[in-house]
């Protein structure tokens, strides 16, 4: 009987600047979806809690003290991800977010097969000059990148618009329903210190995100003024900690509380009436797709994602224009006043994360990538001993 043999382990390597957030989600499901299938997973990040979480998940992570943005410290980010990827050896570099995309593509120009998966595109996030070049970076990028990974329709379609001539793969968002399941929301608020001393029935907006421009919480603190008018009692959390968190205690009413970051924030998504995402840009976040995981009602604005991370009739009640505090104070206190219309969109939103984002749909999906690029791993040549214990079985 011939013995089959061991076909050699892929290798990936991923290289990821932030290390929080909905970047940090994604990069930690596929890690531990890798790991799993028995790929070499190694992840180049800086250290830190998110390090110790994937070295927790099997995988070998290296220390790439990365800033979050592009400034003096680049050539040496470069040059330290190329001495990585020299020791490992990937035979496909996944690299996300435009830091790491940027940096990854320096270093690597195009030697090994090279995935870039945006999270939200770089030149929405700057204005003027600075953004005619994260363009052009862009564009000019094409050149080392094997495949551009989307996480929406409308993020590639924003790509395209962009002059962006790439390969593209449109590979939604997904999230563990699992992990992000209902709960009873008073069990959920008593878990939580910033809530003591707020009325149980009070009812509770939460916003999960890096307190940043692209998050828009400041346009959510300008709204806020008119939902408490029409909503006595209501209470807005903050979830997150970020550069604008000093600007935005300065500007915020008293009836807004700032939860600071946390571990997890599905205990929040719990303790909410409404989730709110006010953000000015994204790719597709994940905050409404926990949210919706977990039985409650988002609102959102119109940017890149959004609309396509929403059940199709949830739209009108769930969906407003970026940077309009008058539409984000409407939608939110109609949605407080009417608690079977959120009952109802809980139940609409807990079904379609279920059909449509389950993280281990995407998870799937990104390993028929790799294959399509890397193609079948070549099986090891059989050693000598096996060769002669085929030849007299």
């Amino acid at each position: 009987m011939l013995l089959s043999a061991t076909a050699p382990r892929p290798r990936v390597l991923h290289i990821t600047q932030p290390v929080d957030g909905g970047v940090a989600r994604v990069v930690a499901d596929l890690v531990r979806a890798q790991v799993a299938a028995g790929t070499a997973v190694t992840v180049a990040c800086p250290g830190g809690p998110f390090a110790a979480e994937l070295r927790a998940l099997g995988a070998d992570v290296r220390d790439w003290p990365a800033t979050r943005t592009p400034g003096a410290s680049l050539a040496r980010e470069v040059r330290d991800l190329a001495r990585v990827v020299a020791e490992v050896r990937p035979d496909l570099v996944h690299a996300h977010s435009a830091k790491a995309g940027l940096a990854g593509r320096l270093a690597v120009r195009g030697r090994v097969t090279t995935v870039f998966q945006p999270h939200a595109w770089s030149f929405e996030a700057v204005h003027g000059a600075a953004s005619v070049l994260a363009r052009a970076w862009e564009r000019w990028a094409t050149r080392w990148t094997s495949h551009v990974l989307c996480v929406s329709e409308a993020e590639r379609a924003t790509g395209v618009r962009a002059g962006i001539d790439v390969r593209w793969r449109v590979l939604p968002n997904g999230v563990d329903p699992r992990r992000c399941r209902p709960a009873p929301a008073d069990a959920a608020r008593a878990g939580l210190a910033p809530l003591r001393g707020v009325a149980p029935s009070a009812p509770l907006v939460v916003c999960v995100g890096r307190l940043c421009r692209q998050k828009g919480q400041d346009v959510l603190i300008e709204a806020w003024p008119a939902v408490a008018r029409d909503v006595p009692g209501a209470r807005l959390a903050l979830v997150g900690d970020g550069p604008d968190r000093d600007r935005l205690r300065r500007c915020a009413p008293a009836s807004v509380l700032f939860a600071g970051t946390v571990t997890d924030a599905v205990t929040w998504y719990r303790a909410a009436d409404l989730v709110v995402l006010p953000s000015r840009w994204e790719g597709m976040a994940l905050a409404p797709l926990e949210a919706m995981a977990c039985g409650r009602p988002v609102v959102v604005t119109d940017v890149d994602g959004a609309r396509e991370s929403l059940p199709p009739a949830c739209a009108r009640h769930c969906l407003v224009p970026p940077e309009n505090p008058a539409a984000l104070a409407e939608a939110v206190a109609a949605l407080l006043l009417d608690p079977p219309l959120r009952e109802s969109l809980g139940r609409r939103g807990r079904r379609h994360v279920l059909s449509a984002h389950d993280t281990r749909h995407t998870t799937e999906a990104v390993a028929h990538l790799y294959r399509d690029l890397i193609g079948p791993r070549p099986a090891a040549p059989a050693s000598a001993t096996e060769r002669r214990e085929s030849i007299h079985s």
